[in-house]
């Protein structure tokens, strides 16, 4: 199904082609089942594509090159559907309603951290997405992994945690891919499952992670006004009833610590 005419990348799609020998490594760590359904993230010229329809049940590949897409169709096999679409407009979650979904993809770098986040977003409103395998530039998947204490641990970091186990399964040279970035790339599988941690009210955890790692440099009590500010609160008091010492810096704090201090701001505790 790949496309017969050499497709040019694009770069404003922040195009950057896998190279068939990666294609086959990354298809043995994908293993896909006969049975699986699953979602490829902008399938390009569709050389990930191809080795995948071969091995699953169902593949909805969404591309929002125009171009790519009538390359595509005229090849397409009965158990693939090609969507012209922009990811972060597609409505992923409809597509789990038959069974669950699997993702695979090659995200532009420039827009993975947003499709990462729909892809939570998904997750979290059906409980049917298992995994999710995606190329990321490498330091995008040192963000993703980061422990505690680390340089690279922020909010990429606790958000995906938060509801993900995080493996990094391949790291690829530029030479992987048509053009060659000027950057390595990483492929990780987020394996989706219930929240880590309990947390009241998840869009307030996820606003106070947003807002206190913009301070991250700060101390946790002045780090924490902005949001604090927002809820009518005070950051210290929150502090205190959580068990947290307002010397430490935000990127210090465990997913538990994170977790009992946002439920600190709620407002009926």
């Amino acid at each position: 199904m790949t496309s017969s005419h050499p497709m040019k990348a694009r770069k404003k799609y922040g195009q950057h082609f896998l190279q068939a020998a990666w294609a086959d490594r990354l298809i043995d760590a994908l293993a896909p089942q006969a049975s699986d359904h699953f979602l490829e993230i902008g399938p390009g010229p569709g050389v990930l594509t191809t080795r995948l329809a071969r091995r699953v049940a169902h593949l909805t590949a969404v591309e929002i090159d125009r171009d790519m897409v009538a390359a595509l169709l005229p090849g397409a096999p009965p158990n693939v559907t090609i969507v012209p679409a922009d990811i972060l407009a597609f409505d992923i979650a409809a597509l789990t309603v038959a069974s669950p979904l699997r993702v695979a993809g090659n995200l532009p770098y420039n827009l993975s951290s947003p499709i990462l986040f729909r892809l939570l977003a998904a997750h979290r409103t059906t409980g049917r997405i298992p995994d999710a395998t995606v190329m990321l530039q490498r330091e995008v998947a040192e963000r993703i992994e980061a422990p505690p204490g680390t340089r690279d641990y922020g909010v990429l970091s606790v958000l995906v945690q938060l509801h993900a186990d995080v493996r990094r399964l391949l790291t690829l040279p530029p030479g992987a891919f048509r053009p060659a970035p000027k950057v390595h790339s990483a492929v990780v599988r987020l394996a989706f499952r219930p929240p880590a941690v309990l947390v009241r009210d998840e869009r307030r955890f996820e606003a106070m992670v947003r807002s206190m790692f913009t301070q991250r440099r700060k101390m946790l009590g002045n780090a924490l006004e902005p949001f604090a500010a927002t809820c009518a609160a005070s950051a210290g008091e929150a502090l205190r009833r959580a068990g947290i010492d307002p010397t430490r810096r935000p990127e210090t704090l465990q997913l538990a610590e994170i977790a009992r201090l946002a439920d600190a701001f709620d407002p009926v505790d």
